[in-house]
């Protein structure tokens, strides 16, 4: 595509705008800048702040820095206007020597958020070196019968400028014997002469006396001069000479001494003594070169006798001379130009700095962990560094500009799985064998509060006696956060609802930081059998996380309840039962029944009947059943019996220790004639009560078999859960359910065995019965009626006798 340069300006300068924001952002936010040496303190370089699109008013609370890799402080900015200036002077061949390129490398950082950017500074040449030689004064020595056209080598002088600053012309002054010759031989390196232009008279004119002139490039220009004093002499006719005037060879860095570089070979027409050559270096030569090589001074062979290093010199130029052994000597003049070949030897350097630790473990993906900087001093490939990282880190390397890298987030950190990560960061050359340097960054993760308090199980069954005392610990919970420091603390409460008519406060507490539950005051299992509550765990961080877990306490029965006589008539004095007998009853026939309860569930509710003996010692003719409390007639009544009876009846539970209760039975014994009313009344007031206690049983065996069987899943369930998780923490130790033997009058026995946990005040835990049936033997009954007794646990009262 052609454009006119009038009509399509516009377009150009369109197209560099677009070519110049395309390099800015492959450069990663690189600005040029460029600043002559020798510049004065304050010289305006660029508004830096504005380049990189950084407002004045945030360069000081974003730590707006710069630093510069061995520059020392050359280069400022003024914090505020934003400017880069010039702070100190600036030496261009000080800082780059004679390198095409010099530029000063800028790191501007700043934070909140961090970022970096990269200035370079291009330190521009002046003219302010001058052309220099070797020596003010140099001695030659010209045979007289050297023919015209010979040319004699001179050291040129140097210029520590680049450039047009550094090129060197030379001028002679005026003679007819001599003429200055320059040619250009390798690179840049020029050959200076002298050329012979006729035959010289020693006896004309002994001694010759030149001024050489160097003029460089620059503006204003810059000049050296160097004397020449030519002796004539008149003695050797053929000098030497080298079959080639320049050798080129390469030789690698960290060659051994003694390595063979090259060898020079020159000859001479003359015979004899003036054949004889030695080999020297020229005297013109600078102290580094003649103490990197060595050379034999009759075999001509070169040698290395220094450390060669690629990164200190690149080429070498050795001036040799070959001198035969005539008087006067003549002598010839070659170069060998030694080109230095790089080798791996150096190893990357790693820096890590701005390390932005500990991370919190709900860091972004992308956040910059550290900066890391690689160099290696090798050229080519030997300089070519690329970074990696340890494997499976949440981290990856990212370039942000040439050798330069940044730590960023690459995965979700949790620091629970992990805290803290060793991150190795590996540079490797390309040399061959490659070189490698390693760095370590430990990155610490730092918490937050994003793990609530874990209980082991979600509900925990706790079993406590009645009577407790008060302040009796019951059970302790402990929950786990998985958190660290404040975010793992966790403190205990209770979840306050109504228990009844009361708050739950005033049944139970929990201690806040340890998690005990106690009871504060006694447990009755009459009132309360089990008691259901919440306890929350919640942890210190911000905002406090927390979880609840669910208490169930179940109020074990104790033997606090004795048994209860019931009277078949109300008036009736207290424990006094009064029953017309007629004498005329046989063996086996009741006469009354005692009846009591016991407010207690299980064994603690188990009644039985005992008779107390009579005084003296005597035999009664009276018994009572054991367990139903009926009182008959162990044989036939006779005139012998006293007409008044007075009978004391022990009714006794089976509780741990037992409790009992006393009751008097009068029996007043009456012919069969004096007595069948009172009869026909006691029997009719008994079928009475026998048809009312009838139907009571009734109801009252419906409600225990749905209670039992309620209690009966409960703990089933209850079994189950306890199988499945570890048993809880309790104030008492585990309880072991044994198989109630027959007896006389039934059995009791378990449809399971299993382990509870109870709290007791003091020995061991005592199991308690689920259910029982007593099976009564045939045996002699009053009139056509037969008695079946149910009994059934865990009931607010039991009726013992029907």
């Amino acid at each position: 595509m052609v454009f006119f340069w009038r009509e399509g300006r516009g377009v150009w300068r369109l197209l560099l705008s677009v070519l110049h924001l395309l390099f800015w952002e492959a450069g990663s936010g690189q600005v040029h800048y460029s600043v002559s040496e020798e510049a004065k303190h304050g010289t305006f370089v660029g508004r830096i702040a504005q380049d990189l699109g950084l407002e004045l008013a945030e360069l000081v609370p974003r730590l707006f820095r710069v630093a510069s890799k061995g520059r020392g402080d050359l280069l400022e900015v003024n914090l505020q206007n934003g400017i880069l200036f010039v702070n100190s002077r600036i030496d261009r061949e000080e800082l780059c020597g004679r390198s095409v390129e010099c530029s000063i490398h800028l790191e501007v950082i700043v934070d909140r958020p961090l970022q970096v950017f990269h200035v370079e500074v291009e330190v521009k040449d002046i003219n302010d070196n001058q052309p220099v030689f070797p020596m003010a004064v140099k001695n030659l020595f010209i045979y007289e019968s050297r023919p015209p056209g010979s040319r004699i080598p001179l050291e040129g002088a140097s210029d520590a400028d680049i450039g047009a600053n550094s090129l060197l012309t030379y001028t002679l002054n005026s003679n007819e014997y001599f003429t200055l010759d320059v040619k250009r031989n390798y690179v840049e390196i020029k050959s200076l002469g002298l050329v012979l232009k006729k035959l010289l008279d020693r006896e004309v004119t002994p001694e010759h006396h030149l001024l050489i002139t160097a003029v460089d490039g620059g503006k204003p220009v810059l000049t050296g001069t160097i004397q020449l004093k030519i002796t004539v002499v008149d003695v050797n006719d053929n000098a030497p000479e080298f079959e080639s005037t320049i050798y080129k060879v390469r030789l690698f860095e960290n060659a051994p001494n003694g390595t063979l570089v090259v060898t020079v070979n020159a000859s001479d027409l003359d015979e004899g003594i003036n054949k004889d050559i030695v080999y020297s270096f020229n005297t013109d030569m600078s102290a580094d070169t003649l103490s990197k090589f060595h050379i034999d001074p009759v075999n001509g062979y070169i040698s290395v006798k220094g450390n060669i290093d690629f990164e200190f010199t690149k080429l070498y130029e050795i001036q040799v001379e070959a001198t035969d052994k005539g008087n006067p000597p003549m002598a010839d003049h070659c170069t060998v130009v030694v080109e230095i070949l790089d080798t791996n030897d150096n190893v990357p350097e790693l820096v890590v700095k701005s390390l932005s630790l500990p991370v919190l473990e709900d860091a972004p993906l992308g956040t910059v962990i550290a900066l890391i900087s690689v160099s290696d001093g090798d050229s080519g490939a030997n300089g070519q560094v690329t970074c990696t990282l340890t494997h499976h880190v949440p981290f990856k390397l990212v370039s942000t500009f040439k050798n330069y890298y940044s730590l960023v987030l690459d995965r979700a950190l949790d620091r629970e799985s992990m805290a803290n990560y060793e991150v190795v960061v590996t540079a490797r050359d390309g040399g061959s064998p490659s070189l490698s340097a390693t760095a370590s960054v430990s990155v610490e993760v730092a918490d937050v509060n994003d793990n609530a308090p874990a209980f082991a199980q979600p509900e925990y069954t706790v079993f406590v006696k009645e009577n407790n005392p008060p302040g009796c610990h019951i059970f302790t919970v402990s929950a786990r956060d998985a958190d660290a420091q404040e975010n793992a603390l966790v403190s205990y409460s209770l979840v306050e609802r109504r228990v009844g008519e009361r708050a739950l406060s005033s049944y139970v507490s929990v201690h806040a930081e340890s998690g005990k539950v106690y009871a504060l005051q006694p447990l009755d299992h009459e009132e309360l059998e089990l008691l259901q509550f919440q306890v929350s765990a919640r942890d210190a961080g911000v905002p406090p996380l927390g979880s609840n877990v669910t208490l169930q306490v179940f109020v074990l029965d104790e033997n606090d309840n004795a048994p209860a006589l019931l009277l078949p008539r109300p008036g009736v004095g207290a424990g006094a039962l009064s029953q017309l007998v007629a004498r005329s009853v046989g063996a086996g026939h009741v006469v009354a029944k005692v009846r009591a309860v016991d407010a207690d569930s299980g064994y603690n509710a188990w009644l039985s009947y005992e008779l107390q003996p009579v005084a003296g010692g005597a035999r009664s003719p009276f018994r009572v059943g054991l367990y139903t409390g009926e009182i008959s007639t162990t044989r036939a009544l006779d005139e012998a019996d006293a007409p008044r009876q007075r009978l004391l009846v022990l009714v006794k539970d089976h509780g741990e220790p037992a409790l009992t209760a006393t009751a008097t039975v009068l029996l007043s014994l009456e012919d069969s004639g004096q007595a069948p009313k009172a009869s026909s009344q006691a029997s009719s007031g008994a079928a009475s009560a026998d048809t009312a206690l009838v139907d009571v049983n009734v109801y009252l065996i419906i409600a225990i078999c749905a209670v039992s069987s309620l209690l009966v899943l409960t703990l089933l369930l209850y079994t189950a859960l306890r199988c499945s998780a570890p048993p809880s923490e309790g104030a008492c130790g585990p309880g072991k359910r044994t198989l109630v033997c027959s007896s006389a009058v039934g059995s009791w026995s378990y449809s399971q065995q299993r382990r509870q946990r109870v709290c007791s005040g003091e020995g061991p835990p005592k199991a308690d019965l689920m259910a029982f049936s007593p099976c009564l033997p045939p045996g002699p009954i009053s009139g056509d009626r037969e008695e079946q007794t149910d009994v059934k646990v865990d009931l607010p009262a039991k009726v013992s006798n029907f």
